[in-house]
This record gives structure tokens, C-alpha cells and sequence, in this order.
């Protein structure tokens, strides 16, 4: 099953009840997540125009991929590339310009849902062509020669869809350094709609590539990182971001650890689990604003995840 998730321009602020919403003709009506909340201060990024080189990527996705490298690295020869699906650019942009080392950005759009993301990579040469499309293109704008050297992919809500169909393909798992699920990881429920405590299950293989993935970046001196954060939103017609995470540790037998933490941006973190470069950070809320922290705080997400 795919998941709808609401465009990226209303998920600055919002998230509607029917943003989580399975890609479904007939779904059972979903738990609503309240609109407001006050508990926690929700910071936001604010939206200014950064210095730096911009260009798209237009012939291989349904929409153009938007490419950003800040000014301030343009003597660089060497850079990371993170590819984040699902949410504003400007966001990106931030990221990249607070990064630690040299780092290309894309941001790509594609719409509502997991489904229209998976759709975009159905073809596992798409992942590699928009890998040398990026390269050649910075390379042409810099005019030298420079090398993409570790490959970053994140998602934000719907924006898992890519990455776990990218997974898919041997050959683009090896490609991949790192990745990065902001409260964006969702399975099927088996029979559907069913949720555990009715007797429901977890439709294993929706989560088998993040599992792979995961057992890779907990291993000893491996060079595979892989960050999850996750809310306590519960949709109730599919896994929510809690279960899926539960399964994959128990997978790994790992064990969720309570914390109370202050997060970026004024988020409460509640849990973690850790080993090795394999990360899972609970916080807490179940509204739209706690959904939206997620994606606001995608500068620091990605430099916990590279240091």
C-alpha cells in the first residue's frame, strides 16, 4: 500500500487530517491530529533567499529536481550530495548552507503520497542517471572537475516512498551512504486497516528495505548511517511511524531507551535507540505542528547524522 502525505506548501505550518491518509479508494476514516498545539514551541525556519548557485534537474522525475550549493562553497572540489524528498526548498537550502562540508543539494517534489515517490524511481536506472545528471551539472556551472563523495538521501513524511524503492535495487543500496526519515516511515496493516491491538499485523515486507538497511548501519565499522525521528502520531488505517520503528528494532533486537531532552527547534525528545551509525529518536506530540518540526529541523537531522 502507498500512503498520502499533503503537499509540501501546506506542510510548512499544517498537517490536516488527511495528510496521512493510505492511497486508497475507500479508506477508513483516519484518527484526525489536531490543528493547534501548545505545549512545545514549534520554531520555524524562516524563509530567506540564500547566496548561492541554483539550478533543476528537469528531464528524468515527473517534476524538476531543485539543485542549491551555497556560495560559500564554491572553490570546493569535494562535496556530499543530499537528495531530500518531500518538502520546501528553502529548507534544503538551510541545511546545505549549515553544513558541516561541502554539500550539493536537491530537493525534489513529486506530490501527495508514498505512492507517487515510489512511482518516480519504478525504473532502477532513474536513481543513477539523476546521480550523474547532478554531478555533471555543478561541474559544468564550477568549471573544474570536482567528485561527489558520500551520497545522502532523506525523506520527509511521504518522501520515504523514493528512498525505500531505491533500496530496492542492489546496485542503488550500494550507492547509498546515509539516510535520513523524518517522522516519514509507514507500512500496511495486515489484514488492512486492521490495527494491532484488533489483531492486526505489519506487512513485513513494506519495511524490508529500511530493515536491510538498518542492520547495515548498526554493524561494527560499517560506512552505512541511517537516522530515524519520529512523532507519536497515530494515523490508525496504517503503521504509524512508531510501530514501523518498534518493528525494525525488534528486528534488530534493539531496545528503545526513555529520555527527556530538549530537541532543535524546541522539540521534547522521549526515546532513542542507538548502535553503531543506526539511530532512532522518539519526540513527542501527535498534531501537526509536532509532524512539521520534523521537516523544519532537517539542518540538524543531517548533521547528527554525518558527524
Amino acid at each position: 500500500m502507498k500512503f498520502w502525505l499533503l503537499p509540501f506548501s501546506l506542510l510548512l505550518f499544517i498537517l490536516p487530517a488527511s495528510g496521512q491518509q493510505p492511497d486508497s479508494l475507500k479508506p477508513r476514516a483516519q484518527n484526525p491530529s489536531p490543528m493547534i498545539e501548545n505545549a512545545r514551541l514549534h520554531q520555524r525556519i524562516p524563509e530567506h533567499a540564500l547566496a548561492g548557485i541554483q539550478f533543476e534537474i528537469a528531464a528524468l522525475l515527473p517534476k524538476p529536481a531543485k539543485v542549491f550549493v551555497p556560495d560559500n562553497r564554491r572553490k570546493a572540489r569535494n562535496f556530499d550530495l543530499l537528495i531530500h524528498f518531500h518538502g520546501a526548498g528553502f529548507l534544503t537550502q538551510y541545511a546545505a548552507f549549515h553544513h558541516r562540508n561541502a554539500l550539493l543539494a536537491a530537493t525534489v517534489n513529486l506530490g501527495a503520497g508514498s505512492g507517487v515517490y515510489g512511482r518516480a524511481f519504478e525504473d532502477s536506472t532513474t536513481f543513477t542517471e539523476l546521480l550523474q545528471a547532478l554531478h555533471d551539472s555543478l561541474q559544468a556551472r564550477l568549471t573544474r572537475p570536482i567528485e561527489i563523495k558520500r551520497i545522502i538521501l532523506s525523506g520527509f513524511s511521504a518522501g520515504y516512498g523514493a528512498i525505500r524503492k531505491i533500496l530496492s535495487t542492489p546496485q542503488n543500496y550500494a550507492r547509498v551512504d546515509a539516510i535520513l526519515l523524518l517522522d516519514g516511515i509507514h507500512a500496511s496493516y495486515v489484514p488492512e486497516y486492521q490495527v494491532l491491538a484488533e489483531g492486526g499485523a505489519i506487512q513485513a515486507d513494506d519495511l524490508t528495505a529500511f530493515v536491510r538497511f538498518a542492520r547495515g548501519a548498526a554493524a561494527p565499522n560499517s560506512r552505512k548511517r541511517f537516522l530515524i525521528t519520529h512523532s507519536e502520531i497515530f494515523p490508525g488505517t496504517f503503521v504509524s511511524t512508531t510501530e514501523a520503528t518498534d518493528f525494525i528494532l525488534r528486528e534488530l533486537n534493539m531496545k528503545r531507551r526513555p529520555v527527556l531532552e530538549w530537541g532543535p527547534l524546541g522539540m521534547q525528545q522521549i526515546s532513542e535507540s542507538r548502535q553503531h551509525h543506526f539511530a532512532v529518536l522518539g519526540f513527542a506530540g501527535n498534531t501537526a505542528p509536532d509532524h512539521v518540526d520534523h521537516l523544519h529541523a532537517l539542518y540538524f537531522f543531517v548533521n547528527e547524522l554525518m558527524k
